[in-house]
């Protein structure tokens, strides 16, 4: 049965979801194999006595392989973009997970045998308490070495780019331009609509025109304009001194 989707993150893809190498069934195979010879030998020769002892040993070998069976259909060996998973057991579960920013070294060993059967185990060297972990019956060990290291690159690259990311927002401007003054036409403009629309008395405006057309870079708090803060007083208007007919 395949690795289920429901244990990976959620920005995580699998890359390669393996059970062990049916190498894995050698032993228990061999052993049930040469159990049937015998039980066809005795029953051939007619042997009575012997048919206990033969049955017992072909049920002994038949459990030792289903139980292989079940260790095999329990056992994944996978990839993702972040980390190597491995996880074997029904009952009594055993599991390991490897970022793959940790991994150090990658190696495998192959015996005459598994050379030719394409199979082998595969040595992964991690920083941490971990250590070097030995996971055996792989299935093509080079292919898998070399894929853990392409997924290793890819892992690096996306980190990568995420810092870079990351780094151009920190720079952006986080607040938005002032907005640019108005300019004398503009604060005329708004003088006279307030104006005619009562706002402002007509010395008022008379004022706020004056000092517009003197100062033209000042800048007029709009806000203060119809609510008494303005100051007629002190604005020359050009008119005679007060006292003076």
């Amino acid at each position: 049965m395949p690795y289920p989707e429901s244990e990976l993150h959620a920005s995580e893809e699998l890359i390669l979801d393996l059970h062990p190498h049916w190498w894995f069934f050698a032993k228990s195979v061999a052993g049930l194999a040469v159990a049937v010879v015998v039980a066809v030998f005795v029953l051939a020769q007619g042997w009575s006595w012997a048919n206990v002892p033969v049955a017992l040993f072909v049920f002994g070998t038949l459990v030792w392989f289903v139980q292989r069976y079940i260790a095999w259909v329990s056992t994944h060996f996978v990839l993702t973009s972040d980390r190597v998973i491995f996880r074997s057991g029904i009952i009594s579960k055993h599991g390991i997970e490897i970022p793959l920013e940790r991994i150090n070294t990658i190696f495998f060993h192959q015996r005459l045998l598994e050379r030719l059967f394409g199979c082998g185990t595969l040595h992964i060297e991690s920083a941490g308490e971990l250590g070097i972990q030995r996971f055996k019956d792989v299935r093509d060990p080079l292919g898998v070495q070399n894929t853990i290291y392409q997924a290793m690159e890819d892992n690096q690259n996306r980190h990568y780019q995420r810092m870079g990311t990351s780094a151009a927002q920190a720079v952006a401007p986080s607040a938005t331009p002032p907005a640019p003054a108005l300019s004398v036409a503009d604060e005329l403009a708004k003088l006279a609509a307030l104006h005619e629309s009562g706002h402002l008395t007509d010395a008022e405006f008379a004022a706020q025109k004056a000092l517009l057309l003197q100062t033209p870079d000042s800048t007029i708090d709009m806000g203060a304009i119809g609510t008494g803060a303005i100051d007629t007083g002190a604005i020359d208007t050009g008119g005679p001194p007060a006292g003076q007919a």
